[in-house]
């Protein structure tokens, strides 16, 4: 079964700034048992990370097309996984490790600008949204419908 993509989701890991983040951790905090600190989820959150150098890791693997196959599905944003893809930056709160901040660095601003231009002009119906449009959080740390237009993208 598939579904039609309807949403990019823009995540953040919620990790202080400046500390780097690796896919094994994503994968540990995400899949692991909830006994050991984990979600226990069957698929972590996210499709791709940027990580602080701007570098783009592929999580999940998909055939990039206009549909979300049952393998491509990633549990970002609960009542939307199953017509999403979503995207995190390593980053989004203050060193304190709890207070909400932008942390992204200059890297990985260059790096998500190019990476939603592209996936919009690919996909211009599919919604662009943070994940604090889908649910009450915090996640991504700053404005992401503000943040669209200052980069020419306007929904």
């Amino acid at each position: 079964m598939r579904a039609a993509l309807k949403h990019l989701v823009i995540h953040c890991t919620a990790t202080p700034q400046g500390r780097e983040v690796t896919s094994e951790q994503i994968r540990a905090w995400h899949t692991g048992p909830v006994s050991q600190g984990g979600r226990g989820w069957n698929q972590v959150g996210y499709t791709d990370m940027i990580h602080l150098d701007g570098t783009i890791e592929r999580l999940v693997e998909n055939n990039e097309d206009e549909w979300v196959d049952n393998w491509e599905i990633t549990n970002g944003a609960s009542g939307y996984n199953s017509i999403s893809r979503h995207i995190v930056y390593v980053g989004g709160c203050a060193a304190d490790g709890k207070t909400p901040k932008d942390t992204r660095t200059q890297e990985q601003s260059k790096a998500l600008v190019s990476y939603v231009r592209d996936f919009h002009k690919r996909f211009p119906n599919v919604k662009i949204t943070g994940h604090n449009q889908l649910s009450a959080k915090a996640c991504p740390s700053f404005d992401v419908q503000k943040w669209l237009k200052s980069i020419g993208i306007n929904q």
